[in-house]
């Protein structure tokens, strides 16, 4: 399944590569003089978000038996040293897309969770910025100024602005309203004025303006370094869709299985408006950047669709006992299941799952450190208390079932009713539909929608 999945991938940046004009070659002795600009063997660099860091890359599949179906690398899958993290919670996977093989040697400076500038606080996400302070901790692009200097890199892949956007609090907005809304009276994320506000025109140009200047800094960087833009080539990635739109979903929206079994709770219009809107912006923001930014040596590859029939909750696949599988190595795995992780919550309380690899920045990628309640009645308790009387009127629940049992429904859809699988998680879509867990080392497509 890996091998498979892995190549796919491959051969998409290995094309992107080539069509900008990148040498590829296989990895050999050193050259006799220093690695530099120019001189040495070819590297891939790899920038951004969880998208492109690798996030949730340990999994290979989903399945709500046991883990070791679906582990691929283990417990070490995100170390970049020999004893651990370089930067704790970056989670650059030993699958990250940079690491497409065939003899390209590649250096992944991602980190999930980053936004295009640098933020530091409990933890430490470094932008696409030269942040730099006295305790060595870097921006990725002064890293890739640095890196860059001692080799001779052919080209640098950036996926970035999904955290911008929030892509995790809108993910777990969106999974919390279904979850604490009956299907007679659904509470839609995607009419919440904190969501919609995201995504004003406003606000877009804002974005774009922040994805086009991440695109000037790698530039700056690789000058800094010595590089002429002949000598190397900017890949400027769009997100993939990590969730299909309403019509594509083998779980229905009423019950409770879209997120007891499937991980992915949200409704039929939300879906669509994660697709049609959140998503559109993104990558409306990545490639109104790079036009903006108007570099010579950058390219744009597209990979919205690229995960079109293995996403989460697809028809057309399903988890690994839906299909049938015994893990993910099995033969026929990788045709059968899905390539986006699962949203998950408590089933990251005692591992091997992480709640990191399980939250919406796996599904796409991106999207700050939100984290789904572990009963989401709480939280709609506390947000309550702040919304005028009108609209908690509209939220409360009537008193008749949906087909399910009364108190269940009277509670709110709560957290015993998803025992059966300890799901409440993870990417709908970083996009926070953040992180994309891919089959195996899909190339580290495994992310944050």
């Amino acid at each position: 399944m890996s091998g498979r999945v892995t190549r796919r991938f491959r051969i998409v940046a290995l094309a992107a590569l080539l069509a900008a004009g990148t040498v590829v070659t296989t990895a050999g002795a050193p050259s006799a003089g220093a690695d530099g600009p120019g001189a040495g063997a070819p590297w891939v660099v790899s920038l951004g978000d969880s998208a492109i860091s690798g996030e949730a890359g340990r999994w290979a599949g989903n399945t709500n038996d046991s883990p070791s179906r679906v582990d691929a690398l283990g417990s070490t899958a995100y170390w970049d040293t020999p004893t651990g993290e370089a930067i704790p919670g970056c989670h650059r996977s030993k699958a990250a897309q940079a690491h497409i093989g065939g003899g390209v040697l590649s250096a992944n400076l991602a980190c999930s969770g980053a936004r295009t500038y640098t933020r530091v606080g409990d933890t430490f996400k470094p932008g696409i910025d030269f942040y730099s302070d006295s305790s060595g901790r870097q921006g990725q692009a002064l890293a890739l100024q640095e890196y860059a200097t001692t080799h001779n890199v052919k080209a640098v892949a950036l996926l970035i602005g999904a955290n911008n956007y929030g892509f995790g609090a809108i993910v777990e907005r969106c999974v919390t309203n279904w979850l604490t809304s009956p299907s007679w009276w659904k509470n839609y994320c995607s009419d919440d004025a904190d969501m919609t506000s995201r995504f004003t025109a406003t606000r877009q140009a804002q974005e774009t303006a922040n994805v086009r200047d991440a695109f000037l800094r790698v530039r700056q960087a690789m000058t800094n370094a010595g590089y002429a833009a002949a000598q190397y080539t900017i890949v400027a990635q769009t997100y993939w869709t990590p969730i299909p739109r309403s019509s594509g979903f083998r779980y229905a929206e009423t019950g409770w299985t879209r997120q007891s079994v499937g991980g992915c709770g949200v409704w039929n219009r939300d879906a669509n408006w994660a697709h049609d809107v959140v998503v559109a912006a993104m990558n409306g923001s990545v490639r109104n950047g790079a036009a903006q930014a108007a570099l010579p040596n950058l390219v744009v590859l597209d990979l919205q669709n690229a995960l079109d029939g293995r996403r989460l909750c697809e028809t057309g696949v399903g988890l690994l006992e839906e299909a049938g599988i015994a893990s993910w190595q099995s033969a026929g795995a990788v045709d059968r299941t899905e390539w986006v992780s699962q949203i998950r919550t408590a089933t990251t309380i005692f591992g091997p799952y992480q709640l990191q690899e399980g939250q919406p920045r796996q599904l796409l990628g991106p999207a700050g450190d939100a984290q789904l309640p572990a009963a989401g009645l709480q939280q709609r308790r506390r947000s309550r208390r702040q919304l005028p009387a009108r609209r908690q009127r509209r939220q409360r629940l009537p008193r008749a079932a949906d087909g399910a049992v009364l108190e269940s429904v009277r509670k709110r859809r709560r957290r015993s009713a998803l025992s059966t699988t300890e799901m409440l998680e993870n990417a709908i879509a970083s996009p926070a539909m953040s992180g994309f867990s891919r089959p195996a080392a899909a190339s580290g497509i495994a992310a944050t929608l």
